[in-house]
Order: structure tokens, then C-alpha cells, then sequence
């Protein structure tokens, strides 16, 4: 028995952050129920695949049936009317006014289903001038400030490594459901969810952002303690090419490597304020990691109590012991699967389960 067994949701949601909201929710016992289009999820034709289907349709909809639906006729609107009349939840991703002018909107929908948590998950939200613009991830990211923070020493922004806006809007969408599946307990009445991709993900910026919400001037990631100011929150190069992070700026962190490389005057600089005054330390730490290979100081910090980390590539992290062991990589049926990073002591491993053809 899943947590959420009984639950019954609807999604009309493609991509990343409401297929993500909804895997979350299957995973733990819920009926999903994916409506796509006549083309299918965009999702599923993403390479690389396995087992006859793409690695990342997979691990975003394992779990849940789906349903090829054309909405712009007749019989896709009942179809879809049969669904939601006895849904818990709806979560759909289309930009706003679409659910409207197809006929499903909140209000048409809780006039037949009060019950129904409906969650409309957007890029900039439901109403404002930002409503009807066009954008993925990054976009969100761009207009929310953190992609420029996302640089390098030059200040230059490059491509984000994670969706950070995708995923913060399937993490706060998934919380928000369930939110609201407990007042509805109460009240027995649902709620609407105008989630935003740029609303969720700006509450992130709370340890780096303070100086521009107060003194309203730019963030520079050489000037912050989090973003590349600080010695010992760093990411260094090592003689092979390969690259090492500090990841910890305490200060017993601090003494005990900087005494074990004989340089114990410099802790002085690592517990400055971030910027030019942690330059010393900084420099002397940047000239030291270029003496060995990522690997050879991985064994030289083996025992010492130093908040450091090699950095490792895809293939490297899903092979170490650390995900073996913790079963967060799982094979099944010729697939792999990631899995869910919620468990709860009362029930069974986990066992994936396919995702719809």
C-alpha cells in the first residue's frame, strides 16, 4: 500500500516540471492518468533510449497509464469530461488561456467537480504581463537572475547544468497538491494552483540575493561566499585536467587543511569576507590542487575532516558505491530507472514499474 493509493489525477502536463509533479505522486501509490495529445509526450522522441523508449520519458512517467486525446473534438472533450468528474487532481502545463478556450478552465471543471485540487503550472503564471510569453527553463532562470550568477570567473552566465526552474516548479507543485489535499479534507472543497516556473524557483535566491533586495545593486558570484568568493567554497582544477571543490567554509574545515599544508598564516584570509580579501588563500589553494591529479588527492584527503568532493562526471557518479548501495539507480526489465528519492521506513523497497507505451 503507497501512501497516496486511492488518488486519482489527471495530467495533461508534457516535458519536465509537471510530468516530474506527477511521477512524484505515482511513485507513492497514486492513479495517473497522462493525457497526450495526438503526437504524444514531445518527451518520449528524447534521446538516448533503452528497452524500446527514452531514458527521460521513462523516469518522468513510469507508473501512470496514458491516453491519446485530441481535444479540439468532440469526443476528446468527453473523454476528457469522463476523466476529471471523478479526479482528486488536474495538473495541465499549457500556456495560460488554453484550458479556457478548450473548455476546462477551473471554474467549468469545479462547477462539475468541486472536490478537484487543479494545478495550472506556467512560466511566468496565469495573469500579469508576463503571462502569455513563451519560455522554458532557462528563461525563468534568465528573468529571475540566477542565470546570471551561473558564470564563470569572468562573469560570463553559460547554459545551466540542471533545470533548476523546471524542477523547483514540480517540487513546489507536488507540495502544493498535496496542501491542498489536506484542506480539502477539512473543507471538503479543492483549490486552484497558479504555479509559476519563475515563482517557484525565485525563493531559492534567499542566501545570495540579500544585497539586491535591500541596497537594490547586482550580485557579483566573485564577491559572494556561496558563489565563487570564498577559498573554501571553490571548484579547482588538479594536474590531470580534472577538477576538485571545497565545499565547506567553517572554520575547523579551514584549520585543518590549511595547517596540514603547512600554511596555517593564511586562515586569516580563508575566514575574511568573501572577494579580494580570501585572494591569498584562494591563490595558495588554486597553485597547490595543480600539483596532483583529482584522484591522488582524493586519497591524500581520505580521513581528514575537510568538506571536499572530486567532481565527478554522469558516468562516474551513477557507478560509485554511494548509489549502488543506496539502490538509487535501479535495472529492471533491461531500463534503468531513477529512483524516488521519498521512502518511508514502513514500507518496502522500492521496485519501478514500467512507463505507458
Amino acid at each position: 500500500m503507497g501512501k497516496l493509493d486511492g488518488l486519482k489525477v489527471v495530467d495533461l502536463s508534457l516535458f519536465l516540471p509537471g510530468p516530474m509533479l506527477t511521477c512524484m505522486l505515482a511513485d507513492q501509490g497514486a492513479e495517473v492518468i497522462k493525457v497526450e495529445p495526438p503526437a504524444g509526450d514531445p518527451a518520449r522522441a528524447m534521446e538516448p533510449f533503452e528497452a524500446g523508449q527514452s531514458f527521460w520519458f521513462r523516469n518522468l512517467n513510469r507508473g501512470k497509464t496514458s491516453l491519446r486525446l485530441d481535444l479540439k473534438s468532440d469526443a476528446g472533450r468527453q473523454a476528457l469530461w469522463a476523466l476529471v468528474e471523478s479526479a482528486d487532481v488536474l495538473v495541465e502545463g499549457f500556456r495560460p488561456g488554453v484550458m479556457e478556450r478548450l473548455g476546462f478552465g477551473y471554474d467549468a471543471v469545479a462547477a462539475r467537480n468541486p472536490r478537484i485540487v487543479y494545478c495550472a503550472i506556467s512560466a511566468f503564471g496565469q495573469h500579469g504581463p508576463m503571462a502569455g510569453h513563451p519560455a522554458h527553463d532557462m528563461g525563468a532562470q534568465a528573468l529571475s537572475g540566477f542565470l546570471s550568477v551561473n558564470d564563470g570567473p569572468d562573469g560570463t552566465p553559460v547554459v545551466p547544468g540542471v533545470p533548476a526552474a523546471d524542477m523547483a516548479a514540480g517540487l513546489t507543485g507536488c507540495a502544493a497538491v498535496l496542501m491542498a489535499l489536506l484542506g480539502r479534507a477539512r473543507t471538503g472543497r479543492g483549490d486552484f494552483i497558479d504555479l509559476s516556473m519563475f515563482g517557484s524557483l525565485l525563493p531559492w535566491c534567499a542566501h545570495v540575493a540579500g544585497e539586491a533586495a535591500i541596497e537594490g545593486r547586482p550580485i557579483r558570484s566573485a564577491e559572494q561566499r556561496s558563489l565563487g568568493g570564498a577559498a573554501f567554497y571553490n571548484v579547482y582544477a588538479t594536474a590531470d585536467g580534472r577538477h576538485v571543490v571545497l565545499c565547506g567554509r567553517e572554520e575547523k574545515f579551514v584549520r585543518h587543511l590549511l595547517e596540514a599544508l603547512g600554511r596555517p598564516d593564511l586562515v586569516a584570509s580563508a575566514l575574511a569576507p568573501a572577494g579580494p580579501a580570501q585572494e591569498p588563500a584562494r591563490q595558495f589553494l588554486e597553485q597547490t590542487f595543480a600539483t596532483r591529479t583529482r584522484d591522488a588527492w582524493v586519497n591524500w584527503f581520505e580521513g581528514r575532516d575537510v568538506a571536499f568532493a572530486p567532481v565527478l562526471d554522469f558516468a562516474e557518479a551513477l557507478a560509485q558505491p554511494l548509489v549502488r548501495e543506496g539502490g538509487l539507480l535501479v535495472e529492471a526489465d533491461g531500463a534503468h530507472f531513477l529512483a524516488p528519492a521519498i521512502r518511508f521506513a514502513s514500507e518496502p523497497p522500492w521496485h519501478p514499474v514500467a512507463a505507458p507505451a
